[in-house]
């Protein structure tokens, strides 16, 4: 049959042409991203507020900007929301599409779903693009959420297809040009990954709506993250918040001082 009846494999092969011409430079992409801060931790760390506040002091000196870097939920989720006619139900289409996928355990429910989900982890790659062209110009970067390459799985920010989830060929060339993707996108090292800590009680304070399982589960995961051996500075989110402000500061701080 010929190639337009698949988009999915189309979109595998423009993928892997892309991968090809962007890691062309090896070396330059293992250097980490000046200016670039992750901050990064389980639901109810205060991911948001913390971002946005550290954009508003760092830019008083340096053009910042704050970038995030998740997926269809927060955020995005409700950017989609905001479509005239159709974004209400669009996210919640999506929404329990990528809850179904991201149940590890299970195998993928379909193509359908597969295509959805590597289109978000190339929406990812752009967005990740984006960041690294803002640091090239001397932008400093705050990103909500980082992408990594070590453990499957969207709600962890990794890959979301999996090969051994499926005996589907054509989401099996999906998962594997995923895979690449996120791949990539490890070697785009931030300058400095701030991972804020926190207990599954806490954190479901803060979080009602949330599973405590699952919350117990995002806080084993996120402490086995070592982001491409980028420089992680952990910080308590339970403490105080201005303490927790005042400490992803000066870790920014000590991270931008050029080495002696």
């Amino acid at each position: 049959m010929s190639g337009h009846q698949y988009p999915g494999l189309n979109l595998a092969k423009s993928n892997e042409r892309t991968m090809r011409q962007i890691t062309a430079n090896t070396g330059e992409l293992q250097a980490p991203l000046k200016g670039v801060f992750a901050i990064v931790g389980c639901d109810g760390t205060g991911k948001t507020m913390l971002t946005r506040d550290l954009k508003i002091n760092l830019g008083r000196g340096n053009r910042t900007v704050r970038r995030y870097l998740g997926l269809v939920s927060g955020e995005t989720g409700d950017k989609i929301k905001s479509l005239p006619f159709i974004g209400v139900r669009l996210e919640d289409n999506l929404h329990k599409k990528a809850n179904r996928a991201l149940d590890m355990d299970k195998k993928l429910p379909g193509t359908g779903t597969a295509l959805i989900m590597y289109l978000f982890s190339l929406w990812r790659v752009a967005q990740l693009l984006r960041v690294r062209r803002l640091s090239r110009r001397g932008v400093q970067v705050i990103t909500d959420r980082y992408p990594q390459a070590q453990i499957p799985g969207f709600h962890y920010d990794g890959p979301g297809l999996t090969v051994g989830r499926t005996s589907n060929w054509l989401v099996r060339k999906l998962a594997v040009g995923e895979q690449r993707m996120y791949e990539w996108m490890a070697t785009q090292r931030p300058s400095l990954v701030i991972r804020l800590s926190i207990d599954a009680d806490t954190a479901h304070s803060r979080k009602l709506d949330h599973d405590l399982a699952e919350l117990r589960d995002k806080i084993a995961v996120m402490r086995r993250l070592d982001f491409n051996g980028a420089t992680v500075c952990e910080i308590d989110a339970a403490t105080p918040y201005e303490n927790v402000l005042g400490s992803a500061l000066a870790a920014i701080k000590k991270a931008s001082q050029p080495p002696p």
